[in-house]
């Protein structure tokens, strides 16, 4: 099989690196050892006007510093409208981004959210990216999700480390979140690992999202049939184990991850930041410390 024939059956739209959004980068930043890759998967929380103290005005500077602070080498993000791309782009310094709008446009309403992934540019560089949609025609853009009422989607790419020449596959996704959704969070599991399953043998991968599954579940069990969850396989963690909030502070679920294939995790942090009652967002971010 042709290079050309893989990519086309990984996903049918494939974008240039040239399309990405970029910021020139700091002179001077702390990298991480060439043997290492820094990951973080965030549910920024979108826009929501109803949200009090914290409404994205009002947090939107601590969830920069947040990530500033760490200064993960790609960050998988989820719920991400266009403004706050945009602003996380003007205060990211070095960092360029990309995605789609799981409705299948760049339109900025009716919950068009993203899977936005922002990298590191001193780093990483983008060979090749594109999206697939949870449907049983995921390479329609906006198609519905298994007969959910909002589309679900995931966004990839394939990376170089521009230091070590060394190149891996990078998914960031956002699972279905209605209570009674777990069949078809497992058929999102399923075709999610089946585009996996299509990537060569040995390729690298690593997978941040928002599964709205905990550990216990179907959806999670047919992730780790091929992947290991970066914070059981870490010896180190930093941080709860639980992270999803809702702005309180007192996390009550395991539904953000970090999976990973080919690589060792080292340490996972979930980063529990926050100035007073206002926080990052209603989930906390998983930054996950891999090696080569």
């Amino acid at each position: 099989m042709t290079r050309h024939s893989l990519l086309r059956r990984v996903a049918l739209p494939l974008l240039v690196a040239s399309a990405v959004s970029v910021v020139p980068a700091i002179a001077g930043t702390t990298q991480q050892p060439q043997d290492h890759l820094r990951v973080m998967s965030f549910n920024v929380r979108y826009a929501a006007p109803g949200d009090g103290i914290n409404v994205w005005e009002n947090r939107r500077d601590l969830m920069v510093k947040t990530i500033l602070q760490r200064h993960p080498d790609i960050v998988g993000t989820q719920e991400l409208l266009l403004s706050q791309a945009s602003y996380l782009q003007s205060k990211l310094t070095g960092y360029a981004w990309f995605g789609k709008g799981r409705n299948g446009n760049e339109i900025d309403e009716n919950g068009n959210e993203h899977m936005g992934v922002f990298y590191d540019t001193a780093r990483l560089k983008v060979l090749e990216h594109g999206d697939f949609w949870y449907s049983d025609t995921p390479d329609v853009p906006g198609s519905p999700n298994f007969g959910q009422s909002l589309p679900r989607m995931a966004t990839w790419a394939k990376f170089e480390d521009i230091r070590t020449g060394h190149t891996f596959w990078f998914f960031d996704t956002h699972f279905p979140h209605m209570a009674d959704a777990e069949r078809v969070r497992e058929r999102c599991a399923r075709l999610l690992m089946e585009r996996i399953g299509r990537l060569p043998a040995g390729a690298k991968v690593i997978v941040t999202g928002d599964f709205n599954s905990g550990p216990e579940t179907i959806a999670h069990q047919v992730m780790t049939s091929g992947m290991k969850d970066a914070w059981d396989a870490a010896p180190a963690h930093k941080g709860p184990e639980l992270t999803v909030h809702a702005f309180t502070g007192k996390p009550h679920k395991r539904i953000d991850y970090v999976f990973v294939r080919g690589f060792t995790a080292d340490k996972v942090e979930v980063a529990d930041d926050h100035e007073g009652k206002v926080f990052p967002s209603d989930h906390y971010p998983v930054i996950a410390d891999l090696s080569w």
